[in-house]
C-alpha cells in the first residue's frame, strides 16, 4: 500500500513498501520541463539535467559514477516537455550510500564553467545525434506544425545557439527559480520501513526553499498542418496527427485499450494491415502525447519512397474503417487483458512501481490502488471506446509532418482518401 506524505516545504513523497524484493527505486521529479521555458533558453531544463551530473564541491562528475557503481546502483535522468526526474536503483542493503549521492549531487551540483563548456559539446552532439534520427525527428516536427506559438512546439534539447549561450548565472537562476518544494515529488518504492525512509529522505531534502513561484500560464492550441524536412535518407518518414486525450485519469485507460486494438503491438490493426497484410512499412504505431491543456494523437510509418501513397491510402482506411468494421467485443476483452497483464507484471518490479507513482503525482497529483486501476479497465465499454474515437478522429483536423529525400504533395495524397 502506497502513502502519500509532504514535507513543510511542500515536497510531496510518494512511497510504497514492496517487501518481496531486495531493491529500492527512488526518483526525484521536478515539474519543469521545456514547456516551462522562454525562447531565448529553450533547452535549459535538459541542459540542467546533464549539469546535475557534472560535480558538486564534494564530489567530481567520475567520483559520481565511480561511487554508484561501486555499490552497483543504476543511476540516471531524462528531461521530457513537462518534468525533469533523476531516479536511482540499488540494492535495499547500499540505499542510504546511493541517497547521500543523490541528494549531494541534487542539492548541491556547482555548475562550474569549466564543466558548462565541456558539456555544451555533449549536448550540441546530442541535437546532432537527434537531427540525424529521422524517426524521432517527425515526431518533433509535428510538435512544431500542431502547436506553433507555445512552448510545447519548442525542442526538449533546444537550439545549438541557445545551448552556447548557457552559463553559470543562468543555469543557477534558473534552478534556483523552479528547483523549490511545491515543484518537486519524490518517489520511492521497494523493500524499506516507511517511517524511517521519510526521516532519511526529510534529512537531505527538508531545507529546500518553497518559493511558492507562479505557475506560467500556458496558452497553447492545435493547429492542423503539413510539413515536410528534406533528408538525404533511404526510408520516408510519416506521422499522421490528430487532437488527441489531455491529460486526464477518467480517458488514459480508455485510450489505453483503443491503442492496444489500433496501433499498439504486433496484433493492432495498423501493424497487420500495413506491414503483415501489405508489406508497406517495417515500423508502424500509433501513440498519444497528453499535455495538460491539450493532446495529440500520432499515427507513425516508416515506408519505401515507392509506397508512400499507399502506405498512407492503408492507414487512413484503417482510420474510417473504425465506422465499418466495427471493433467487437472479442478485441475490446483482448486488449483489456492485455492491459491489466502489462499493469499486473510491472508491479513487480520497484522501479516501473516507481515510476508509475511518480507519474501519477506529476499528472494527477493523486495514486490509484492496483485494484482502482483494475476495476477501471474492466468497466471500460464499447460506448467508451467510440466516444473516444468520435473525439480524435476529426478529418477536418488532420496534420501530416514527413522526413525523406523527395518532396511529395501530402495535402493532395491525404485528401484524395479522406
Amino acid at each position: 500500500m502506497y502513502e502519500i506524505n509532504t514535507l513543510d516545504n511542500g515536497i510531496k513523497i510518494v512511497s510504497e513498501n514492496i517487501s518481496f524484493v531486495r531493491s529500492i527505486s527512488f526518483g526525484i521529479w521536478v515539474k519543469v520541463g521545456s514547456q516551462n521555458e522562454d525562447l531565448n533558453i529553450n533547452g535549459i531544463s535538459h541542459f540542467i539535467e546533464h549539469m546535475i551530473f557534472k560535480g558538486t564541491d564534494k564530489r567530481s562528475a567520475k567520483d559520481i559514477a565511480e561511487q554508484m557503481d561501486e555499490i552497483g546502483g543504476q543511476i540516471n535522468a531524462f528531461t521530457t516537455k513537462q518534468m525533469t526526474c533523476f531516479y536511482f536503483k540499488i540494492l535495499d542493503k547500499n540505499f542510504d550510500k546511493a541517497l547521500e549521492i543523490m541528494a549531494d549531487m541534487f542539492l548541491n551540483s556547482s555548475f562550474s564553467d569549466e564543466e558548462i563548456e565541456r558539456e555544451k559539446q555533449v549536448v550540441i552532439e546530442e541535437i546532432n545525434m537527434y537531427e540525424d534520427t529521422p524517426e524521432e525527428l517527425v515526431f518533433e516536427l509535428m510538435h512544431q506544425k500542431v502547436f506553433d506559438g507555445s512552448s510545447l512546439a519548442w525542442p526538449i534539447l533546444g537550439s545549438i545557439d541557445n545551448v552556447k549561450s548557457f552559463s553559470h548565472e543562468k543555469l543557477k537562476n534558473y534552478y534556483e527559480k523552479n528547483y523549490f518544494g511545491e515543484n518537486i515529488i519524490i518517489s520511492v518504492a521497494g523493500n524499506f520501513e516507511t517511517r524511517e525512509m521519510l526521516e532519511k529522505i526529510k534529512k537531505y531534502f527538508g531545507g529546500i526553499k518553497n518559493n511558492r513561484a507562479e505557475k506560467k500560464n500556458l496558452e497553447v492550441k492545435y493547429k492542423n498542418d503539413f510539413v515536410i524536412k528534406k533528408k538525404d535518407i533511404e526510408q520516408v518518414h510519416i506521422c499522421l496527427g490528430f487532437p488527441g486525450v489531455k491529460n486526464l485519469v477518467e480517458k488514459i485507460y480508455v485510450l489505453a485499450v483503443f491503442n492496444n486494438i489500433f496501433g499498439c503491438g504486433m496484433s493492432s490493426r495498423l501493424y497487420q494491415k500495413i506491414r503483415e497484410e501489405n508489406g508497406l512499412a517495417y515500423s508502424v504505431f500509433s501513440y498519444n502525447y497528453s499535455y495538460e491543456k491539450v493532446g495529440l494523437f500520432n499515427i507513425y510509418a516508416g515506408i519505401n519512397p515507392s509506397k508512400v501513397e499507399d502506405c498512407l491510402k492503408f492507414i487512413i482506411h484503417e482510420i474510417k474503417n473504425l465506422d465499418v468494421n466495427l471493433i467487437s467485443q472479442k478485441e475490446l476483452s483482448k486488449s483489456k487483458e492485455q492491459l491489466k497483464a502489462s499493469y499486473l507484471l510491472n508491479l513487480e518490479s520497484s522501479s516501473s512501481r516507481m515510476n508509475s507513482l511518480g507519474r501519477y503525482m506529476v499528472f494527477y497529483n493523486k495514486i490509484l490502488t492496483s485494484e482502482e486501476i483494475i476495476d477501471e479497465i474492466d468497466k471500460i465499454n464499447l460506448d467508451d471506446i467510440y466516444s473516444l474515437i468520435r473525439e480524435i478522429f476529426d478529418f477536418s483536423k488532420i496534420s501530416l509532418s514527413c522526413v525523406a529525400r523527395d518532396n511529395y504533395d501530402l495535402k493532395k495524397i491525404v485528401g484524395e482518401n479522406i
